[in-house]
């Protein structure tokens, strides 16, 4: 069971469930019941790229990290490529059961995003860019196909987020390049910017702005560390930072479009993802 939670990062899984909170809220459509279940199609897609990734990097991390789950034998190819398949498909249900067609619109492009990426798009130019469009796919997916438009916005916001992180992630191994840690790093500055602009109330801009102050910590600092010193070890660093990160962001996505109580919702799940992260690492 520890190797199958390993290829899966299942804490890591504790960042992705505030996207579709985030865009239902800039939708002004907050999730309660049968939408409810659209936070665990969003685990049951992440949880299958995971598997999916190290079914396609297994010959690769043969070579450059042989503990993971496949190189150390604890879990067959056959075995992740049938979880990532299963996880997908529970995905696409959920989104189904969850809005209908509404939802499921936006689940089945988000699914198709996600085995284009590990499979085809990961090694090439393309690779960062096509991760970010799966997590603004994720977030659209809270606001389904009707109220797309509204959040948009929001879906830009997480998905500049994720391709600043995607982007330093690549020098896990091999270290990053001081200019690609300053731009990632700026870019995470214009989330920020982002993410307390168009705040309705003062009480909805105070929310945003304390969600924002954590991302920009939490983040920030990491990613600064890493343009002082983009070594393997300070990217890897600021990659965890980068993943946990969201969290904070996904609250004041929903913060400043007048959700406090999901904001606060979803923010606790970062101090639970920091202490899982221990046990089981993200990245």
């Amino acid at each position: 069971m520890k190797a199958f939670l390993q290829l899966v990062r299942a804490p890591a899984a504790l960042t992705v469930i505030g996207d579709t909170v985030a865009g239902a809220a800039a939708a002004g459509k907050p999730l309660r019941g049968r939408r409810l279940l659209l936070p665990l199609s969003s685990v049951s897609f992440y949880w299958a790229g995971m598997a999916l990734n190290d079914w396609a990097d297994r010959e690769l991390d043969a070579v450059e990290r042989p503990e993971r789950p496949i190189p150390s034998g604890r879990v067959s190819p056959g075995q992740a490529l049938a979880v990532a398949g299963g996880l997908t498909a529970a995905g696409l249900g959920l989104a189904r059961a969850a809005g209908g067609r509404d939802t499921f619109t936006l689940a089945v492009p988000l699914a198709a995003a996600v085995w284009a990426y590990d499979t085809v798009l990961k090694k090439t130019v393309a690779g960062p860019a096509s991760m970010a469009a799966c997590r603004a796919l994720d977030v659209l997916m809270g606001a389904g196909a009707a109220g797309a438009r509204k959040a948009l916005p929001s879906a830009i916001a997480v998905g500049g987020h994720t391709l600043g992180v995607t982007a330093l992630s690549q020098g896990e191994v091999h270290g990053a390049s001081p200019t690609t840690a300053k731009t990632v790093l700026a870019g995470t500055g214009l989330t920020a910017l982002t993410a307390v602009t168009g705040a309705r109330t003062w009480r909805d801009r105070l929310g945003a702005a304390a969600f924002t102050g954590v991302y920009t910590s939490l983040v920030g600092r990491a990613q600064y560390s890493a343009t002082q010193d983009p070594s393997a070890t300070t990217v890897r660093t600021a990659t965890m930072a980068g993943i946990h990160g969201m969290v904070p962001l996904q609250a004041a996505l929903t913060a400043r479009r007048g959700s406090l109580l999901g904001a606060l919702a979803v923010a606790a799940a970062l101090p639970v993802a920091r202490r899982l992260a221990r046990k089981v690492s993200p990245t």
